[in-house]
């Protein structure tokens, strides 16, 4: 007990936590206070004005809108050409026709915004106005908007923002839709209806005024809770304000606790709508310069109790601390050979063993860099040496393949793309020389399409290798010649179909790839032969007869990047527990183990 409240860890603990804590309650709710009492003053002020003039001129274009409706229903010589009875003679119905849409343009020109004017009668006809040839869509009578108009007492219906025109096939402008149905003045009964489409701009500016950060979302909202229209950058679902939209006011400002959003909601008097904005807290940051000096002075208060503390510790742990620093320095210019002792707090001297331990370390790690870079650097250079031209071997490869394709000769046309996508893979050693499993086994794939070819489907091939190892990063080219040595020594000759599998399993360690065929095996001494050859240091007998060639690594064999280059190099990359492993049995075929660690399990077992 006594040596734990000795120890550095204690001291630090109990002086950082009484004094952290203490300032940090006194700055959270000096901060909250301030920050509270100013959001829910000046954000909720400036929300409702914004709101309240957005209103306004919602109310003021809307009411321009009614208007156009009302001159359109008010006109007595569009009512008296609606109603009067179809004629059999041409020439007249073309003059009523052209009259009709005379009525129409000139109140189209009223405005500029408009876009399109349909009115359309009870008889069926329609008579439409606006800049672009009209494509009337025939089955407008069954849609939900046509309904909605003549179901309507002669009150206004405001269909809202729409992506395109809602009755012109041909218009593909965004377009705010409105209608009204139209009414024999005299005798107060239907006469048809009258669709228009003006330009949305001023409707979504106004929602853009109502934004209050680049994540607000404002929606436009009908009686029935229908999105009619939203602001740039919010989706057309519902999504913050939907559990609001029944609950707030007119002009009303609330904060939603459990979702962090300012919700304001308003609506015009010139329509049933409900304008409604939801804007994230996190996005209402006001910082005002009292604030600003408010924080100044909390942050200098919190830097001068922080040096005076910082300035009490260090004086109790600087002295063994100074030696380390020096020992660091050693470090930074080369000269790994030195070891610190030190005798000082437990933590420091648990830390100075660390550090003996990180050093030794790190000189051991320089060396297998060297010997890993030497590798590759080998790997790359038997691999450059195979390269002759490569674009232009890719090219005419590529070439060949589009010249079998358009012949029809596929087969041949794919065993072509197979091996110019190889000699890709095989040839690109910039960078690292690191790959993901995955594109070791689409190399895989392109080889043993080329083999099932050659070989005329004597030797199938099964691969079954979870996805989501895919990811798993191992040196370039570890599969193919552990498979080019199954093909080559073990399937080729059969004379009897042949297997070739390839699988993965996991344990919580380590993930090992096998490569297993059903070919005629090895004899003993050709296995012990093998042990010689690539550099084995041990071959055991199992109880089924079988033996294991268990690799080492050795010096890298000339002539081509064989069995023993793939297990030194898996041995520098991840440790010398790691490689491969081969078993085999006379007429019993032969299953190559390729061992590498997971994710999180490092690379340096030894």
């Amino acid at each position: 007990m006594k040596r734990g409240l000795h120890s550095i860890h204690t001291r630090l603990f109990l002086l950082f936590l009484f004094c952290m804590l203490g300032l940090l309650l006194i700055v959270s709710a000096l901060y909250y206070k301030r920050t509270t009492d100013q959001l829910h003053q000046k954000i909720g002020e400036i929300a409702q004005k914004n709101f309240s003039q957005t209103m306004d001129l919602f109310d003021l274009l809307l009411k321009g809108y009614d208007s156009l409706t009302k001159s359109l229903n008010g006109n007595p010589d569009l009512q008296r050409l609606l109603q009067a009875p179809p004629t059999q003679d041409s020439a007249l119905r073309m003059i009523n026709e052209r009259t009709i849409t005379n009525l129409i343009g000139a109140i189209y020109y009223s405005r500029e915004d408009t876009i399109g004017i349909h009115v359309m009668s009870n008889s069926g006809a329609v008579y439409s106005y606006g800049n672009s040839m009209s494509v009337i869509d025939p089955g407008f009578a069954e849609s939900s908007w046509y309904r909605s108009i003549r179901e309507s007492s002669g009150e206004m219906v405001w269909l809202g923002v729409k992506e395109h025109s809602i009755i012109d096939q041909a218009e593909k402008r965004p377009v705010f839709a409105f209608g009204r149905p139209l009414y024999d003045l005299h005798e107060h009964r239907p006469i048809g209806i009258v669709l228009i489409e003006t330009d949305p701009k001023p409707i979504l500016s106004g929602l853009a005024n109502l934004s209050l950060s680049p994540r607000s979302e404002v929606y436009i909202l009908s009686k029935a809770k229908q999105v009619m229209a939203v602001s740039a950058g919010t989706p057309k679902e519902l999504s913050a304000a939907d559990h609001w939209s029944d609950a707030l006011g007119e002009g009303e400002v609330r904060v939603d606790p459990q979702a962090g959003r300012l919700i304001v909601a308003s609506k015009p008097s010139m329509a049933d709508w409900q304008v409604v904005s939801s804007t994230p807290d996190a996005d209402l940051n006001v910082e005002q310069d009292q604030m600003k000096r408010f924080l100044l002075l909390v942050i200098s208060v919190l830097v001068v109790v922080s040096t005076a503390l910082a300035t009490f510790v260090s004086r109790t742990i600087s002295s063994p601390l100074k030696r380390l620093i020096q020992e660091m320095r050693q470090v930074e210019r080369g000269n790994f050979r030195g070891l610190l002792h030190v005798k000082s707090y437990e933590e420091i001297n648990i830390l100075v063993a660390s550090f003996n331990q990180m050093v030794n370390r790190m000189d051991e790690l320089i060396e297998r860099v060297k010997a890993v870079s030497i590798s590759e650097k080998n790997a790359q250079l038997l691999a450059l040496q195979s390269q002759v031209n490569p674009h232009f071997l890719y090219n005419t490869l590529d070439m060949i393949y589009w010249m079998l394709d358009e012949k029809g000769n596929e087969r041949l046309g794919k065993v072509v793309l197979s091996l110019s996508h190889m000699f890709r893979y095989s040839s690109h050693w910039e960078g690292s020389s690191e790959v993901r499993l995955r594109d070791e086994l689409e190399q895989i794939r392109d080889y043993l399409t080329i083999i099932e070819t050659r070989l005329e489907g004597r030797v199938s091939v099964e691969m079954d290798v979870d996805p989501g190892w895919e990811h798993i990063r191992l040196p370039k080219m570890t599969l193919q010649p552990v498979i080019e040595n199954a093909v080559k020594h073990g399937l080729e000759r059969l004379d009897r179909p042949g297997v070739l599998r390839v699988y993965a399993k996991a344990d919580d360690r380590r993930l090992c790839l096998y490569v297993e065929d059903n070919g005629s095996g090895m004899e003993p001494h050709v296995l012990d032969r093998l042990r010689h050859t690539l550099g084995a240091n041990a071959v055991t007998t199992g109880e089924d007869g079988s033996r294991t060639a268990v690799l080492e690594a050795g010096e890298v064999r000339r002539g081509g990047i064989g069995l023993q280059n793939v297990h030194r190099r898996l041995g520098l990359m991840f440790g010398e527990a790691y490689g491969l492993r081969i078993d085999s049995s006379p007429g019993g075929g032969t299953k190559v183990t390729i061992s590498m660690p997971l994710p999180g399990e490092g690379r340096t077992e030894a």
